[in-house]
């Protein structure tokens, strides 16, 4: 595959529940991070079972998939305070590289 042209950064995703959200985005933008984007109702079967999306009354009892693309050298600061953060809430995190066409937007 041909990246000419394209910007090598880090795409940083955490699955967890509508009500950690806050808290989340909160970790996400004191690392560094200018953007997130978040999806909500997501099922998935894993480690604690079938987890499967269903909005009753509102968003914070369904699960949330945010991720966000940054910068190489500010990844070790959301990694680890994600990290800190997940230590004690349910939830998944997923570091991987990825190639990004405008890079002036994760600045």
């Amino acid at each position: 595959m041909d990246f000419e042209g394209l910007t090598r950064m880090t795409r940083v995703e955490v699955v967890t529940t509508g009500q950690d959200v806050p808290l989340l985005q909160r970790v996400f933008q004191s690392a560094g991070s200018v953007g997130y984007t978040a999806m909500s109702s997501v099922s998935g079967f894993g480690h604690h079972g079938l987890h499967q999306s269903r909005l009753a009354f509102n968003e914070k009892d369904s699960q949330v998939l945010l991720f966000t693309v940054l910068r190489e050298e500010a990844t070790p600061a959301l990694v680890a305070g994600v990290r800190r953060w997940l230590a004690d809430r349910p939830g998944v995190m997923f570091v991987s590289e990825v190639y990004v066409s405008r890079p002036e937007y994760f600045q």
